[in-house]
């Protein structure tokens, strides 16, 4: 009954805001639109207070909080946090610029507001950390929410576009089940919590650098970085068999294809959801470097 219902209200969606109206929404103003300006300016302001008050009450309130404090976790998760910090950072980043966009905003504004948007949300979660006795503020990571907006914002100022872009995968592992209090209990859970699952890319758009070949716009050459044997931040020791679990680093070369740049004709709602998605990498063969040699995976994600 209750699918019914849901079926029943997109169709009445359906009918009463059409297809053209849509795209003409998700359309990027020419010149400043103050009414989208001040809808993208009150949205943020909103979503990242709600946010930032639901993390406290479900994260922080029930462990014990401290004075101010900081931490050095450089050596930990073989820095897999610290890549996941890179990536969220410039993923809100480009969110936020691309929405200023929308609005009509001018680009030095963009990146000045829009760009900075990550790292200004991960700062604040960085500040409730420092007040916890259980975590630390860590300046590893505010250089790694750094390094992520300006991976971002570098790219528009040199070149007007995003030629080199960050991008997640995920599969699970059998270690989340040894540890998943640290790691996760579920699927949803292990793909924020187990970095052994994870890998983050750095793509490459072969076309925007060879711009005058004849090489697909929607071709990424693809770096990945990822690592396994963690089952804590620090090494691991298995006290039943008494010995240390180890721990590797594994590298990554792909392909990818870049969603965002596949233009759908008369469908700027298609061509805005392309570009949503564009965060996870389409699985491709992949040559994977490690302690192990060289692997080759038929389709790795």
């Amino acid at each position: 009954m209750r699918l019914k219902y849901i079926l029943l209200l997109f169709f009445v969606f359906g009918q009463s805001f059409s297809q053209s109206k849509l795209d003409a929404f998700l359309t990027p103003s020419d010149t400043l639109n103050i009414p989208r300006r001040n809808l993208v300016v009150i949205s943020e302001a909103s979503i990242a207070t709600v946010s930032l008050v639901g993390l406290h009450q479900l994260w922080y309130a029930d462990y014990p909080k401290s004075k101010f404090h900081t931490i050095n976790d450089n050596n930990e998760w073989l820095q897999m946090d610290k890549m996941g910090h890179v990536f969220s950072s410039y993923q809100l980043g480009r969110i936020g610029a691309n929405v200023l966009n929308w609005s009509g905003v001018g680009k030095k504004e963009q990146l000045l507001y829009g760009a900075t948007l990550g790292f200004g949300f991960l700062t604040a979660v960085e500040v409730f950390d420092g007040f916890s006795e259980e975590w630390g503020f860590s300046w590893g990571d505010v250089l790694s929410n750094a390094m992520g907006t300006g991976l971002y914002i570098g790219q528009e100022l040199l070149w007007d576009e995003q030629r080199i872009n960050l991008k997640f995968s995920f599969h699970q592992t059998a270690y989340a089940s040894q540890n998943p209090e640290k790691l996760g209990d579920g699927f949803l859970e292990e793909i924020l919590k187990d970095y052994n699952g994870q890998t983050y890319w750095l793509n490459f758009n072969l076309h925007s650098f060879f711009k005058e070949t004849n090489i697909p716009k929607w071709l990424d050459l693809s770096l990945g970085y990822g690592a396994q044997g963690m089952i804590s931040a620090a090494q691991d020791v298995d006290n039943q068999l008494l010995k240390t679990n180890e721990r590797f680093r594994q590298f990554y070369l792909s392909f990818d294809i870049n969603l965002s740049k596949i233009k759908v004709k008369n469908s700027r709602f298609l061509t805005s959801l392309l570009d949503v998605l564009n965060v996870i990498k389409v699985p491709f063969p992949a040559l994977e470097f490690s302690k192990n040699g060289c692997v080759f995976h038929l389709f790795y994600y």
